[in-house]
């Protein structure tokens, strides 16, 4: 049994990760800057919780005292973050690297004081904009990361963390794994307020729908999305190996943004139009490639993604 630490554990991802590590018997230690909520209040979800704020130095110090070097894992999930209506707009630029900066800095610290093996959830969003351009074959391969170019201060936070984590492991044998996610979605995850991203956003605009739903840009843009069951066993997959490069984890079936919401008014079975509006786009076209973490990991997602959607819509549906 292993101690482990999941920063963010209140997350969309972390609550389901800390779920399923500790169904698998570990101590689980989960620390978030939110309450509780309604997925994670049961004695399935975590031994430990903890609401700090992790870009305080005083989180961590109590942690120390609490834990110190017993914890064995960190999932650094934690992070100032949200959708395209968040992300893109410039109006949060300032919080999103100050807050997820510091988090990151400091957890790199600790995890160094404690000898904790981390998980660093890093994004696709690190990928230079101009390789994702043409919406049909956008690059995403893990060596294309330079010259470095994001398309948004998010993606050079993430990228700045993922060379923190790896100079901690140069120079201070820090034992990390870093996913770059290529948005993670399903069940109990936030679907509005403005941080929801693209399946959990159109689901909900369907479900509530009254003839037509609204789409930002021309919808053609393109992305790839992973059903959240396949980015744990990812994880896992990652952090149990002994591959320490940067790696996609992500699925490769990149479908457009209208057609996405052609998918989710089928599976409602509404009669409902799409409106193309202005708004937060991001690049044009982006999609996991999945080579390296085939080839060093044996992995790849099977779900394919209109089954993903179907439990993602009826869950949204019936939260409404």
């Amino acid at each position: 049994m292993k101690t482990i630490l999941i920063c963010g554990g209140a997350g969309f991802i972390g609550h389901h990760l800390a779920r399923k590590l500790k169904s698998e018997g570990h101590k689980v230690i989960v620390v978030d800057i939110k309450d509780r909520n309604e997925y994670c209040e049961s004695d399935t979800f975590c031994d430990d919780y903890h609401k700090l704020d992790l870009s305080k130095h005083t989180a961590w110090y109590y942690l120390d005292f609490r834990y110190g070097n017993k914890i064995d894992e960190i999932y650094q999930l934690a992070a100032d973050m949200g959708g395209a209506g968040y992300i893109f707009t410039g109006e949060n630029d300032f919080n999103v690297m100050h807050n997820s900066g510091l988090i990151n800095l400091l957890c790199a610290e600790f995890a160094v004081k404690w000898k904790s093996k981390v998980f660093y959830s890093s994004s696709a969003c690190m990928y230079p904009s101009h390789n994702q351009e043409d919406p049909d074959n956008p690059l995403c391969s893990e060596d294309s990361a330079y010259p470095a170019n994001p398309d948004s201060d998010y993606g050079w936070e993430k990228l700045f963390s993922e060379r923190l984590f790896l100079a901690a492991s140069r120079n201070h044998g820090l034992d990390v794994r870093i996913a770059r996610f290529h948005n993670i979605f399903g069940p109990e995850g936030i679907y509005d307020g403005g941080k929801e991203k693209a399946p959990a956003a159109l689901c909900r605009k369907v479900a509530q729908s009254q003839g037509s739903i609204e789409v930002w840009g021309p919808g053609t843009q393109t992305r790839s999305f992973l059903y959240i069951d396949e980015c744990v066993e990812a994880v896992q997959r990652l952090m149990e190996s002994d591959f320490d490069d940067p790696v996609n984890i992500g699925s490769e079936e990149m479908i457009s943004i209208n057609d996405l919401g052609k998918m989710i008014i089928e599976i409602s079975g509404k009669e409902c139009i799409i409106n193309n509006v202005e708004g937060p786009l991001g690049v044009m076209g982006r999609n996991s490639d999945n080579r390296l973490i085939q080839e060093k990991l044996g992995w790849a997602p099977s779900m394919p993604l209109r089954e993903g959607i179907e439990k993602t819509y009826k869950w949204i549906n019936n939260e409404l």
